[in-house]
């Protein structure tokens, strides 16, 4: 249990400043996200280093299609969550109280099983990884002195000045969900989606990489009045060159409803890209065509990618195309294995 960096005292309470929940705690009290808890007057961190996963996996899964190609992460997880989204995939990760029988584990330890493993970088997900935020910093700032990049899978709902840290101490690639828009209704009603976007571009004006999942979950952000939306904040916030993943949801946990048809998916893409997203996959399908890099320019293939690893690449050592020389931006190497 650490103390934790980025709350305020106020009076016999204090105001959690991680992410945009804020929440207000007096003695005793816990946190929404379940990992932060006020004791004697302070922010107590006590979710630090109480992993519920450690597992080598490609980036692209994440995903993060133009960031450090082919490479691998080792990435982890802790408990809970600030969201709880009724479908979640990992909902026995997310809707879940820390272990009384977890055991912290050293940044140290899990920086080093990454080298040994001979990862490029780290990555937190599978739950939300604000609720590890101070461990975060630790993992990352240590990760970046030996040479490992820092990834987060995330909703996205942190403070502004909780971005500031987590890139200043090493993470440096974000695979931010979109959740939905104004219009969508039915879950996650207190959420200002357009407060993700604000984060997203912060990101990427403090020199970091961003690519966008907007997982169209049937009966709550499937319409396409919510579709034009998002696309169209994505284009005024961060831009033409920033991936947008437009990926199928399955039925799961307390979510019943039948998955994203991929008509609807290929609609939604089309879309996107006619209003100007130069990169926009369709993911969770498991068609490598819809999940490859095509010059935006030209059309010319440039990354082919099948079950989440790069097995044909094709730009140029400046990261062109090499038909056209249109510019694809990339953030690091392409990995060969």
């Amino acid at each position: 249990m650490r103390e934790a960096k980025l709350y305020e005292r106020m009076g016999e309470a204090v105001q959690c400043l991680v992410c945009e929940r804020r929440c207000f705690l007096r003695e005793g009290q816990v946190g929404l996200c379940r990992n932060y808890a006020c004791s004697d007057g302070k922010l107590i961190h006590s979710g630090y280093g109480l992993l519920s996963a450690i597992e080598s996996r490609p980036i692209e899964i994440k995903p993060l299609f133009h960031y450090w190609p082919n490479s691998t992460a080792l990435t982890f997880s802790g408990y809970g969550c600030n969201m709880y989204c009724p479908w979640c995939q990992n909902s026995h990760l997310s809707f879940s109280r820390l272990p009384a029988e977890a055991r912290p584990i050293p940044p140290e330890k899990l920086v080093e099983a990454a080298l040994k493993n001979r990862d490029e970088g780290l990555c937190a997900s599978f739950n939300e990884p604000a609720t590890l935020f101070d461990y975060l910093l630790d993992v990352f700032e240590l990760g970046s002195r030996r040479g490992l990049y820092g990834t987060v899978v995330t909703n996205g709902y942190f403070t502004e000045r909780a971005v500031e840290m987590l890139v200043e101490a090493g993470a440096d690639g974000f695979s931010i969900d979109i959740k939905g828009c104004p219009s969508a209704r039915g879950a996650l009603t207190t959420i200002d989606h357009l407060k993700v976007f604000r984060n997203a571009r912060k990101i990427l004006d403090l020199g970091g990489h961003v690519e966008m999942v907007y997982l169209v979950v049937t009966g709550f952000n499937d319409a396409m009045e919510c579709a034009e939306w998002i696309i169209k904040r994505h284009l005024d916030y961060l831009g033409e060159d920033v991936p947008l993943h437009i990926n199928r949801y399955y039925p799961a946990n307390m979510w019943r409803s039948p998955m994203t048809p991929v008509q609807l998916l290929l609609k939604i893409r089309d879309k996107a890209r006619e209003m100007g997203v130069k990169f926009a996959y369709i993911g969770n399908v498991g068609d490598p065509d819809l999940e490859s890099t095509r010059c935006p320019y030209c059309g010319k293939a440039l990354i082919y990618r099948t079950t989440y690893r790069v097995i044909h690449y094709n730009l140029t050592g400046e990261g062109r195309c090499p038909r056209c020389g249109e510019k694809i931006l990339i953030r690091g190497k392409y990995i060969v294995k």
